[in-house]
């Protein structure tokens, strides 16, 4: 069976903004994981740095870091 024209012109507008519609999606895919990354790097670096002061904090004290004693636990599972 062929196509009219006007079907093959419906069929191949469809094709062309399917396409774009796609590509937009992964622009924005794209975005929106780039926003992540820089959003987890930032608590990252946040996490590292609260580690420090209690690190600091227990040595000053004195005391047994007990972050220190989780840690190794869950490494040995």
């Amino acid at each position: 069976m062929s196509l009219t024209d006007q079907q093959r012109k419906f069929y191949e507008s469809t094709l062309a903004m399917t396409r774009q519609e796609m590509e937009d999606l992964d622009r924005q895919i794209e975005e929106e994981l780039a926003k992540v990354k820089d959003r987890l790097a930032e608590l990252q670096t946040a996490k590292k740095a609260s580690r420090q002061m209690y690190d600091a904090a227990c040595m000053r004290l004195g005391i047994p870091n007990d972050l220190e004693a989780e840690e190794g636990h869950s490494a040995e599972i």
